[in-house]
């Protein structure tokens, strides 16, 4: 049994440590049976019947709270009654057989029994104490990282080992060591029931703390799962978790144990940023694609401040608690820095890259960095030589095969701290820059565009200790243009409308000063702008002084010049406000009163409304009210006027007897405008009439040249078209007689929209002489057309000038019975054609409409009065005779040669054959000759001098 208590007592200490369990063996002195009867025996049974009432008495001292009791290890309960029974049953045993046993042997066994006992609570008190003494914080202030869940794990697993040893030391065995301690009066029994009442304290405060981290880890769970993008936002709920721990907890409200959970939290936060981070590429982007990873750098930076700032928050509401409250708890006193010591250290390294990045973007944009200048050219060079520059380092920085991220690696220190040397180097380089192209600027908006251009490097510390120099030539330059100013302000004073030629002298005036004050301003506006990029530094008291000087000269021009416009518009709005409307310039001209004048003072209004500040006086601020009517009145009195000018001074001739009503209506509307100001009222109504007798006038008059343009347009027509080397039709097209009918119809219907218009009576003589006047117009445009179509037929029967193509072809036949015969016959054809043509031609002149009333017959006989139309017809008669007489002639000259044509050919060549020549007319017979070479020789010499006549006939020649 010994031996199997040992085994069992060996195989619970293993896996006790397997679980990470403390495991208080017993002594070995209780497996032997002997000593504890001997131990019983002594005591006796009234003192073991004591020892178990004790023991049940320690028993409930020690379980003092029930609800620790229900927090111990399952099975507990269980084991420890067994090991009771068998407690019980072991002291009987011992009671009953205590009699048999020698006196020094039970006292030597009982001295061992409490020696054993003794050491085991010396083994228990060290194997406790040692765990008790385990303190979580400690591994955090040895510098080392933990993360909360470490923690959490450390309470829990405290918690469980705590309950494993309260556990032990409620079984039976520890109770048995207890009894016998106790017994004996052992100085181990005090110290027992202090590790039984540290232990017991041990488990309330681990579930305590157990219970009140619970809220934290959940938080921190929900963390975990988050995107990165959310922690910023979540930041203050998990520290308002850490602010209840403190709070609420009665053991953990401890300032070395909150340090260290913040702390873990930290650690938690930068494990959370690494990973987020790309690692080596933070850097490594800089030679591609730095803008994202930078964005992932500033949102890491934002969230480990505000977890810095919700600490700081935290810790103000803690203390506005402890204001409120009656017994206040203790604040977050101790130094934030302990708190934090290592988040800022890998803040500033973040802070140090972010740093790095954003120089990197302010060098690439000096790619596209130009200037321009004498020495433009060559400083862009210089700029760009620092670019290249530049991007070698960076390659340089971006190569290095650290993690950048962790703050612990100084090799990326090293590496950062040769970058920036030669980044600074860069920088002196680009001041001097900077430097020459200020020198160069001749003006200070110049200046301010170039200092514009490197506004992101103007706050690096190199650049700002070089620039003073700079600030001054430009100060002395911005004196030097204040002096331009005032100079330029005394020698153009006087006449500075020269350079404003169409608006107001005042306007001028005021305008001029107005670009001088501006130039001033925008001068001291680019310094102040050039002072802002370089640090705001504050104008100086000379050029402060010099600068209020001009802008008060200028002010003070401002204000005169504004007086004097106002004195001067009054007089003139006086002038034009006892102006009559109208006047007369004779002997019939009309024209508006004082036209220049009062343009000039509405143009003056105009820019007097726009320019503000100018004080008006009575009539002119009169006349500016009213300046809308005003110029409502000015626009209909002008179109008044023109519309009486174009009505007088346009009437024909014709036209005057028809309108005398119009214009007596006309001139009774002028003589109240005559009677009128500027300011009166009625023109409106007065200008409505004259304008509705002007638009029926004009109407007429557009139809009246409607009218001319139609007849003027038959002059273009050609009745008569050539097509080939004939007529296109043996009469006048008929697409033109439509369009000269057509045409003759509109005529008409004008003339009765135009007597309608002038309300004239059709039996009036004024009427009529206008129809008249229209008709004589129509039969110019009919006299013209007829002209050119006769003109027409003599230039066709012309060959020098129809171009040679005949006017009429007439053939000239060969016929066995008839001999030379024309066709078509030259007797009375062609005089038939022509005669129909020239009546289709006349005929066209019927085609329109009479328009006058009092003249006889229609426009085809008036026109074949007409001696030039006349003359034309008896030309192209004339000239029909005369090709007739031609034509007759050249047959008559084609007769000699009949012969060949009216005798037998095959007679005549068979006399010829037989006598060697054609026999004589009357010659019967002859001596028979058969014909010789030279015979034929000779008959053909004979026939081709037809033959000539023949082949080089004019074809052409007749017409």
């Amino acid at each position: 049994m010994k031996l199997l208590e040992k085994q069992k007592n060996a195989a619970q200490v293993v896996e006790a440590k397997v679980e990470g369990l403390t495991f208080l063996p017993p002594p070995d002195a209780l497996c032997n049976q002997d000593n504890l009867d001997c131990f019983l025996a002594r005591s006796g049974p009234d003192q073991g019947g004591g020892c178990h009432d004790n023991d049940n008495s320690n028993t409930n001292g020690l379980v003092q709270d029930p609800s620790l009791k229900n927090l111990s290890l399952t099975g507990s309960n269980n084991s420890d009654n067994s090991h009771r029974d068998d407690s019980v049953e072991g002291c009987s045993s011992l009671h009953d057989n205590g009699c048999h046993v020698d006196q020094n042997e039970q006292k030597l066994s009982v001295a061992r029994l409490l020696h054993a006992c003794e050491e085991t609570v010396v083994e228990w008190v060290e194997l406790v104490s040692d765990f008790l003494q385990q303190d979580w914080s400690g591994l955090v202030l040895d510098r080392q990282k933990p993360v909360p869940s470490e923690e959490f794990s450390f309470w829990k697993n405290r918690l469980k080992n705590l309950l494993f040893i309260q556990d032990q030391l409620l079984s039976a065995k520890a109770q048995q060591v207890s009894s016998i301690l106790k017994a004996e009066d052992s100085i181990y029994w005090a110290a027992l029931q202090d590790l039984q009442r540290h232990v017991q304290e041990g488990v309330r405060e681990a579930e305590d703390i157990t219970l009140h981290l619970t809220p934290v880890q959940q938080k921190l769970s929900e963390v975990l799962e988050m995107d990165f993008l959310q922690l910023k936002d979540n930041v203050a709920a998990v520290m308002d978790k850490v602010g209840l721990l403190w709070t609420d907890s009665e053991f953990y409200c401890r300032p070395r144990r909150t340090v260290v959970l913040l702390q873990e939290i930290c650690n938690l936060y930068i494990q959370l940023s690494r990973d987020f981070l790309p690692g080596q590429e933070v850097i490594g982007v800089l030679v591609s694609e730095p803008g994202p990873v930078l964005q992932d750098i500033r949102l890491v930076i934002q969230t480990l401040q505000a977890l810095k700032s919700a600490f700081c928050e935290q810790q103000s509401q803690l203390e506005l608690q402890n204001q409120n409250q009656a017994t206040p708890t203790p604040s977050w006193t101790f130094p934030s820095h302990l708190v934090f010591f290592h988040l800022d250290t890998f803040l500033n390294r973040l802070l140090s890259i972010q740093e790095v990045h954003l120089v990197t973007a302010r060098f690439y944009q000096l790619d596209q960095a130009v200037l321009t200048g004498a020495s433009g050219t060559l400083l862009t060079v210089g700029i760009q030589q620092v670019y290249q520059d530049f991007l070698v380092q960076v390659r340089l920085l971006s190569a290095c095969s650290c993690d950048p991220t962790d703050p612990e690696d100084q090799t990326f220190e090293l590496e950062l701290d040769q970058f920036w040397e030669q980044v600074l180097d860069l920088e002196t380089r680009l001041v001097s820059v900077l430097s020459k192209a200020l020198e160069d600027c001749s003006e200070v908006a110049s200046a301010a565009k170039v200092v514009k251009m490197f506004w992101f490097f103007l706050d690096r510390p190199r650049v700002q200790d070089q620039l003073p120099p700079c600030l001054a030539r430009l100060e002395d330059q911005v004196l030097s243009d204040l002096d331009r100013t005032e100079l330029e302000f005394y020698s153009q004073k006087e006449k500075p409308e020269r350079w404003f030629r169409f608006c107001p002298a005042g306007a001028a005036r005021l305008c001029w000063n107005r670009q001088l004050r501006r130039r001033t301003q925008e001068t001291l506006r680019s310094f102040r702008t050039i002072q802002n990029l370089c640090g705001g530094v504050a104008l100086a008291p000379a050029l402060l002084q010099r600068a209020e000087q001009v802008v008060e000269l200028l002010q003070d021009f401002r204000t005169s010049t504004r007086s004097d416009w106002s004195a001067g518009l009054e007089e003139d709005c006086d002038s034009v406000l006892n102006q009559k409307l109208v006047q007369i310039d004779p002997p019939t001209h009309l024209e508006v009163a004082g036209r220049k004048q009062l343009e000039a003072v509405l143009q003056q209004l105009r820019y007097v409304s726009r320019e503000g500040g100018v004080a008006l006086r009575p009539n002119a601020d009169r006349l500016l009210l009213a300046r809308d009517d005003i110029t409502r009145t000015f626009v209909l009195l002008d179109q008044t006027v023109s519309c009486y000018n174009q009505v007088v001074g346009g009437a024909m001739e014709a036209e005057l007897p028809l309108i005398q009503e119009q214009l007596q209506q006309l001139n009774d509307t002028l003589s109240e405008l005559q009677s009128k100001t500027w300011i009166c009222k009625g023109v409106q109504q007065e200008s409505q009439q004259a304008l509705a007798v002007h638009s029926s006038i004009t109407e007429a008059r557009a139809n009246m040249d409607a009218m001319r343009t139609i007849a003027q347009g038959w002059a273009e027509l050609d009745l008569l078209q050539r097509s080939g080397d004939s007529l296109l039709e043996s009469s006048v097209n008929d697409q033109i007689c439509r369009g000269i009918k057509t045409d003759g119809e509109q005529l008409l219907s004008l003339t009765q929209v135009n007597r309608r218009l002038y309300s004239a009576d059709e039996a009036s003589e004024a009427w009529t002489g206008y129809l008249d006047y229209i008709d004589d117009r129509v039969q110019d445009g009919l006299l013209q057309l007829l002209h050119r179509a006769l003109r027409f037929l003599t230039n066709s029967m012309n060959t020098q000038q129809s171009g040679g193509a005949p006017l009429l072809a007439v053939s000239l036949h060969l016929q066995d019975s008839r001999g030379l015969v024309f066709e078509p016959s030259i007797d009375d054809g062609p005089a038939a054609f022509l005669k129909t043509i020239i009546r289709d031609v006349y005929g066209a002149g019927a085609l329109v409409p009479r328009i006058s009333v009092g003249r006889h017959g229609g426009y085809q006989e008036s026109l074949r009065q007409n001696p030039e139309l006349c003359a034309l017809e008896q030309e192209v008669m004339t000239r029909l005779l005369q090709v007739k007489e031609e034509a007759e002639k050249l047959r008559a000259g084609l007769d000699r040669y009949a012969h060949l044509w009216l005798s037998d050919r095959q007679a005549v060549f068979q006399e010829f054959l037989a006598y060697g020549k054609p026999l004589a007319v009357g010659e019967v017979e002859a001596d028979k000759n058969p014909p010789s070479l030279k015979d034929f020789q000779r008959e053909v010499a004979h026939l081709d001098t037809p033959k000539h006549t023949w082949t080089h006939l004019d074809t052409r020649k007749h017409n």
